[in-house]
Order: structure tokens, then sequence, then C-alpha cells
């Protein structure tokens, strides 16, 4: 009874230390939400504001800040994950071999241009051709691609799944841009142009001061993936990018593979398959992908949801071999951070990006993590230099521009689920740490996130 009462003056007297604070959280764009919120001074922990701090709500894609935190702590900033490159045997004196083989190391952040390099890499060995068979492996992982609980899973890029063999996070990109005249039938391009994408343009050519209209859908159709586009765009219009997710991670990996190796000049005769690398043979190359550091943020900055769910995977993958999944790497990150002193014991984790609305966390544990984080020599830099900042890059480029340079945070965002935690430097030069979540609003998502950077701006002393 004694803490309860204690609590609540505690709260209470945060709450009249700034009151404008309290009033930007009644704010229009807030009525009717949940909320978890903790404003801490950076260097002594001193509470400068709560409201309810300990409340569990959805995160969204602040559950990043887990995920990264742990990883880095897990693994190291200089740590590279590591692509197997294995032949049936050395290139002959013309360079071929029969059977390419290629084992996943669960790297999130294999783009075209580095699968490019892989392929010139192998080249630069003697590689010039691949007479019968090229195999893929992805055994480090399980073979749950979507998190159940993202049901029901779409097209869209913020749904790739997850594999341990990947290439472009799962994702691909299509460019409508309007043809020769109203009627026509618009110019459609797909990138990367693999024939695993089998591109269906209907998408035409609309009136001037028309709206554009474009639909993609991906449809797994054999050892293909159909993309069929349709709809219209005006004449006058300028180039659309829409992005979607691939339906197999694994068979699009390799099929970026083989464009890249003929790329390289390297011919590939035979089929692909998905198969273990073979116990004999001899290994051709370890290409190592990025450093952690960097993919920490490509995760962080751009919300990559893929990469979060990889490194959940990699962090689960056991000793003795045992695949990685959410199951156990969740339960590595838990114990990752609960030894460096972040109390997660009443805390809900499904998936390592926040597309779960299953994931409960409050203000104060994603505090905690902010705070652990910033304590270490070993986690700060990288950490912090993930986070989006504010006005200039990443989630936050076109956001809280009363904040400019003065807050790094990450966001989150799903529909009616909106959150911002990480650093800020008030306009007295005081640094805090700060969490905000808000579930269930009234307004639409863009009322609600407008109304939390002004939360940030009345933080840091900004009109």
């Amino acid at each position: 009874m004694w803490g309860l009462l204690l609590g609540l003056c505690s709260m209470a007297s945060a709450a009249h230390a700034d009151p404008s604070l309290l009033q930007v959280l009644s704010g229009p764009g807030l009525r009717g939400a949940a909320v978890s919120v903790l404003v801490v001074d950076r260097r002594s922990g001193e509470e400068l504001f709560a409201r309810y701090p300990d409340r569990r709500l959805v995160p969204a894609s602040n559950q990043k800040l887990l995920t990264a935190t742990a990883a880095l702590a897990s693994f190291g900033p200089t740590h590279r994950f590591v692509t197997e490159v294995g032949a049936s045997a050395a290139p002959d004196a013309e360079g071929r071999v029969s059977r390419l083989s290629v084992r996943g190391g669960g790297d999130p952040s294999l783009t075209s241009e580095q699968w490019w390099r892989l392929a010139a890499d192998l080249r630069a060995l003697g590689l010039r051709e691949v007479s019968d068979l090229l195999t893929v492996e992805d055994r480090i992982f399980d073979d749950e691609r979507w998190h159940p609980s993202w049901q029901p899973v779409t097209a869209r890029a913020y749904h790739a799944p997850v594999g341990a063999l990947t290439a472009n996070y799962g994702t691909f990109r299509v460019r409508v841009a309007p043809g020769a005249g109203v009627g026509a039938p618009a110019q459609v391009t797909i990138d990367p142009p693999i024939p695993y994408l089998a591109l269906v343009p209907r998408a035409m050519t609309g009136a001037p001061g028309s709206r554009a209209s474009l639909r993609v859908d991906r449809l797994a159709v054999g050892a293909t993936e159909q993309v069929q586009v349709a709809g219209s765009i005006p004449v006058e219009g300028k180039a659309r990018d829409i992005y979607r997710s691939v339906a197999h991670p694994t068979r699009y990996a390799a099929a970026v593979l083989r464009q890249q190796l003929e790329a390289n000049g390297i011919r590939v005769l035979g089929a692909t398959r998905r198969a273990p690398m073979p116990a004999e043979g001899v290994p051709l190359l370890s290409f190592e992908g990025y450093e952690l550091a960097r993919v920490v943020a490509l995760f962080m900055k751009n919300s990559n949801n893929m990469i979060g769910e990889a490194l959940i995977k990699a962090m689960g993958r056991g000793a003795n071999g045992t695949p990685g999944s959410w199951p156990r790497g969740l339960a590595a990150l838990r114990r990752i951070l609960g030894e460096r002193g972040v109390d997660l014991a009443e805390a809900r984790l499904a998936d390592g990006s926040g597309l779960s609305r299953e994931n409960r966390v409050s203000a104060r544990m994603l505090v905690e993590v902010l705070r652990v984080a910033d304590r270490s020599f070993e986690l700060a830099p990288e950490l912090l230099a993930s986070l989006p900042i504010a006005g200039r890059d990443g989630t936050l480029e076109k956001r809280a521009e009363a904040a400019r340079d003065r807050v790094r945070a990450k966001t989150g965002l799903l529909t009616g689920v909106t959150g911002l935690s990480g650093f800020a430097r008030t306009a007295e030069g005081r640094d805090v740490v700060f969490s905000l979540l808000a579930n269930g609003y009234r307004a639409g998502d863009r009322a609600a996130m407008r109304q939390v950077d002004r939360f940030v701006a009345a933080l840091i002393g900004q009109p």
C-alpha cells in the first residue's frame, strides 16, 4: 500500500515538474491512448518525468532496441557473418568445376552488390564454369520464415521472410514510369532483373491530372515468383518505386548469385538446388559480410524487420549446431540483457523487429536498455550511431523538425501503435534518456506521430 502511494506521489511530482509534457500527452493526437512514459537524467538516472512507466504496451519497432543491444553484446561490433563457398574439386585448367556449393552463414545484409563481389572473388580464384549443379544451404536457421503472430502475412517489404541465405533483405523493387502517351503501356522494370522474378506488366498510362493507382502482387508459381503490376500512372507523373518481399528467400538468393556469377563471366550450366554442402570437396572462399556495427546501423536507421529476425535467430543458434529459432533467440536475448542488468522478467517477447502485436514492454524497460548500452564502452558508440537523428536521417528524417540534431531515437509504428525511445539534449544542455509508448489512440497514426514529435519538442524546451 505504502509503495503504491509513494509511486503515485512520485508520478505526480514528476508531472508537476514540467506540466508542458503532461499537457502534450493529453493532446488530440494521443487522446484515448494508453501510454507508458519515462524520462531520466542521462548521467545520474534521476527520474525527471514519469507517466505509467511500468505499464507494458506493444512497442512496435522500439523492440529493435533490445535486439540491437543484445546482438552487439553477443557478437561484438566487429563481428562479420561468413558465407562459405566450396566445390566438388579445385577448378581445372579451363576453370571448370562440376558442382559449386554455397552455405549461408546468417548474414542478413547481403545485397546484389555484395553477391557480385563474392562472384568476382571466385573469378579471381580461377573459376569460369559450373558444369553440373549449383547448390545452396540455409540450415543454420530453422525453416520458419514468418513469425506465426504476423498473420496475415502480405507481400509488403516489411513482411520479408527470414532465412540464413538471403539477398536484398528478401525484397525487390518495381519501378513504374509513364509510357509514350495516354493509353500506352506504362514502363515497368524490376530490380534485380532476374528470371526468377517473372514480370507481368499490365499497368497503363493515364490522362493528365489523373491519380496514380498501382498494384503490385507477388505470386509463387512453381520454381519462380510472378510479379503482376496493374493500374495506371498519369502521363506527366513521376516514376514510382514499389518494394515487395519474396516468398522464398533461399531460392531468391540463389537466383541473384547465379546472375552475378554470369555477370563475372562464370557460366552456370546446370540446375540450382537447395541441398547441404557436401562434406567432401574443396573449400574455395569464406566471404565476410559487413561488420555488425554497420548491419545494426542499417537495421536501426531504416527499421529493417528482416535484419532483426535474422539477428534473433543468429543469437539462438546452438554451439552444437542446433538451428537458430525465435524461441532460442529470444531466450538468448533475455539472458544477454539480464546479465547486464536489464530486468525483462515481466516483458513478453515474440520477435526481434517489433512487428508482432504480442510483444509487451514498458518505457522503463526501454530506458534501462538504453542506459545499459550508454554506460558500456563496448556498446555505446555503435548503438548511439545507429539511432535515427531527428530531422536528418533514417525514420526521423522528415519528423521532429523542432528537435533537429538534438534527438537520437528509435521510432515505432503499427496501426494504432506508436513510440519513440532514445536520447535528447534540452535547451539547458542537459542530456536525458526517454521512452514514450502509446497504444489505442483514437486519432490516426499520422496525428499520433505528430503528437509524439510535440512531446520531444517540449522535452528539449522548444515551442
